[in-house]
């Protein structure tokens, strides 16, 4: 029965109907699952804001007992842990930026550094042993055993570069969206201060607006606001704001603010000017996406609309030439 198996694994339509029952189970996921989430942004700011009510009673539980330490992250999983405290994965698997990645990424505490470096330990032990199992057990494609371990060495080193990949495609997709949101965030935070509200209640303010557009950018600015009230510089809370987001524009308004506060300048002034700059630079992304659309339309037009026009335009004049019926 095995070996019947792996018979039928080595034929090219049995692997083109597991590529294609995947490709269709993958479709199906992605389109169910929009509509099994729960509500996402009310959920997660939820969470910020219970955070914030739990580090605001540790701050005054150790004022009042003293060095007394109250656990607000949630704790890893107890087998991810012991694998990376056991093999010390932190020591030659961790780098200095990881956890500065994670931040900008979304993924915060303990458990997401513990499970990026279990991650970075299994994958490639992953990708060696599937790609070992496929060449050596169910398909050696006539390939030589050099070339074929030249393959699984590649797997390997893919499964080893495979958690840093998804930060990084995850990292990027954070900043888009928290891009895209942010010029109608500082319209909304000019608006509050010109109102006379404390910076304060006006990230709280824009972080409950503008969460319909971007949650990232709304998680950020909720967490700023906790890290307003607990911190003992204001300075800290907007820098951390810049480092988490990794985004210039962002950097240049927390850099106003921290001016602002310094030397007491007019914050109006400066967020009306960084708003209109930040407008300004989405509008001049717009236009150099719409200026780059012309070239990567024309392999498409020259494969799919050229042949059929071509036919349209040459059927009914070889018709009349050669007299076809």
């Amino acid at each position: 029965m095995f070996s019947f198996l792996l018979a039928k694994l080595a034929e090219p339509q049995a692997i083109a109907a597991l590529l294609a029952a995947f490709a269709a189970g993958a479709t199906v996921i992605t389109l169910a699952l929009p509509l099994v989430e729960g509500n996402t942004l009310n959920r997660r700011m939820k969470a910020v804001a219970y955070e914030r009510e739990r580090i605001r009673a540790r701050e005054r539980e150790r004022m009042l007992k003293g060095q007394q330490k109250v656990s607000l992250r949630q704790e890893p999983k107890a087998y991810m842990k012991q694998i990376v405290d056991r093999f010390k994965l932190g020591d030659w698997l961790g780098t200095e930026t990881a956890k500065e990645k994670l931040v900008k990424a979304g993924f915060r505490g303990q458990q997401a550094e513990i499970t990026f470096l279990f991650f970075r330990l299994v994958a490639p032990i992953g990708f060696l042993i599937v790609s070992l199992f496929y060449l050596f057990v169910v398909n050696d494609f006539g390939l030589p055993v050099l070339i074929r371990l030249g393959i699984a060495i590649g797997a390997t080193f893919i499964g080893i570069k495979s958690p840093e990949i998804f930060l990084s495609n995850a990292t990027t997709k954070r900043q888009q969206s928290i891009r895209r949101a942010w010029p109608d965030a500082l319209d909304l935070l000019l608006i509050c201060v010109e109102a006379g509200m404390s910076i304060e209640q006006a990230f709280r303010r824009v972080s409950q607006e503008v969460g319909t557009q971007s949650v990232a950018l709304a998680e950020e600015l909720t967490l700023t606001t906790a890290e307003l009230s607990y911190l003992q510089e204001r300075r800290a809370a907007y820098e951390n704001l810049a480092n988490r987001t990794g985004l210039d524009s962002v950097k240049a308004v927390t850099t106003a603010l921290i001016q602002a506060e310094r030397y007491g300048t007019p914050l109006g002034t400066a967020l009306r000017v960084l708003a209109q700059e930040s407008r300004d630079m989405r509008m001049a992304d717009a236009e150099k996406k719409a200026a780059a659309l012309p070239p990567k339309l024309t392999v498409p037009m020259i494969l799919f609309f050229l042949p059929v026009l071509f036919v349209v335009i040459m059927t009914p004049a070889l018709i009349q030439v050669f007299g076809w019926q």
